[in-house]
């Protein structure tokens, strides 16, 4: 070194640049990951606080949102890609760091972002809520992840499919393989509709309103931005995002947002066809909400009175502002609905949607395949049976049972109701199967029926099965 470069005093420290956009895409994914969160409830207070500081405006939004669900969707094909890129193994890397890196991955991989700016953003950020040393484990593991696109990553990092096609799936698709595994046993088929079902797993969803009938119109909720719905003749779908709590029938409860698959299987209960008298209607797992204001609403248009009852307080709690103003008889109340307060045969119709897995709903809830395990199934078992018998318990002879669960896993739809209608585990109960098909005229794809299970690839709505069961002794 010359006397010269001795003698040139240090560079000035530089201060972090505070992007306020980044630092909330990290802030909601350390919620996810410390507290067990969900995005969808953890990112708009974040956004709407942002906002009212000034921070933020609408393309901020925009790509803070896109940050979170796009790193938490594509997170386990990010995570075999860091991991190809780092010393140790992954699980030796400090959780807020690997959020970084997987932040930076999203940039680099997943967006159009300049590389230098994903790089030098990423760098940053990790200067603020890391420090200056890990930022320079950040700078190099992200500068080595740049020097490839995603596609030739994953042929790097994912197995072969010959070799493993569950494996393979599971990197290229970022899904567990157990759920990789669950998902193609019940969708059947080869290569190409899983592949379908998987990528439709890792798209936005539209949102999708809901006109609740006798109180608003599709028409009232149509603008420059929405689209018809596909299947729900209540349905409205805003192609381009927007914000659903700025239209007038939302703010007044008269309309809300609601997937077209938990549309259709309200619809398809309330038009099941049935002996006898119609005038009394059980949504017996009513939280929170959604399925219990449209059912309260075609009641009201029968002059049926609905009783929703749900477990939990507080989601009674949101079941009861979901009714508010509703025209006709209702009632909420906590209620457990394997111990219900109702005296059997009470009901001309049950709808039953029951506690389970969600992973019908992975478009929405992308860190949900991440904590949910196969053991979880084993703990939902018992509920789910016990409350399809409460549920046929609780209709009358003649009265039409709703089964509905938002998964595809057969252990949790058509498996339980085999069990329950053969007496496996508990008495049997007399009662035969409605073809769902006919109750969602127009629908492609439903299957040999008689149950329904609904598919994001095919259908474009959440992944809802529904068996409907008639109680005949």
């Amino acid at each position: 070194m010359s006397e010269q470069a001795r003698r040139r005093p240090p560079k000035p420290y530089r201060r972090p640049q505070k992007d306020p956009v980044r630092i909330l895409a990290f802030e909601a994914l350390r919620a996810v990951d410390e507290r067990d969160a969900y995005a969808n409830l953890v990112l708009p207070p974040l956004l709407k606080k942002a906002r009212e500081q000034g921070d933020f405006d609408g393309r901020d939004a925009a790509l803070a949102t896109e940050l979170v669900y796009g790193t938490l969707r594509r997170q386990g094909t990010y995570d075999a890609i860091v991991s190809a890129c780092v010393d140790r193994p992954l699980r030796e890397v400090d959780p807020p760091v690997l959020d970084v890196l997987s932040l930076g991955a999203h940039q680099l991989l997943g967006t159009r972002i300049p590389t230098h700016a994903a790089v030098s953003a990423s760098v940053e950020l990790a200067r603020v809520v890391l420090g200056d040393g890990r930022a320079k484990f950040v700078n190099a593991v992200l500068r080595k992840i740049s020097r490839h696109d995603l596609d030739t990553w994953v042929e790097q990092v994912a197995p072969p499919y010959e070799d493993d096609a569950e494996d393979h799936l599971a990197v290229v698709h970022s899904h567990p393989r157990w759920v990789v595994s669950a998902l193609w046993d019940a969708l059947g088929g080869g290569r190409a509709g899983i592949e379908d079902l998987l990528e439709a797993d890792n798209e936005r969803p539209e949102v999708t309103l809901v006109a609740r009938p006798g109180r608003a119109t599709t028409e009232e909720l149509t603008g420059e931005d929405t689209l018809p719905g596909r299947w729900s003749p209540y349905a409205v779908r805003m192609a381009e995002g927007g914000e659903p709590g700025a239209i007038e029938a939302v703010k007044e409860g008269r309309a809300g947002v609601q997937d077209e698959g938990s549309q259709l299987v309200a619809i398809a209960l309330a038009n099941a066809p049935l002996e006898g008298r119609d005038e009394r209607w059980l949504d017996g797992c009513a939280g929170p909400g959604g399925k219990a204001a449209l059912l309260a609403a075609l009641a009201a248009e029968r002059g049926a009175a609905l009783l929703a009852s749900e477990k939990q307080p507080h989601r009674a709690r949101l079941v009861e502002r979901a009714l508010a103003g509703n025209p006709g008889p209702y009632q909420v109340i906590a209620a457990d609905g394997t111990r219900p307060p109702w005296l059997p045969g009470s009901f001309d119709r049950v709808l039953m949607d029951v506690p389970c897995s969600g992973l019908g709903a992975l478009r929405r809830r992308p860190e949900a395949r991440w904590r949910r395990r196969p053991e979880d199934l084993d703990g939902f078992a018992p509920l789910q049976r016990g409350l399809l018998r409460e549920a046929l318990s609780a209709v009358r002879v003649g009265g039409v049972v709703g089964y509905a669960t938002c998964s595809p896993h057969l252990a949790e739809t058509r498996i339980v109701v085999e069990d329950v209608l053969k007496g496996r585990g508990g008495p049997a109960v007399e009662a035969e199967w409605i073809d769902v098909r006919p109750l969602m005229a127009g629908v492609p794809a439903l299957g040999e029926g008689p149950d329904v299970q609904l598919w994001p690839h095919l259908h474009g709505t959440d992944a809802m099965y529904l068996a409907l069961l008639r109680r005949t002794a």
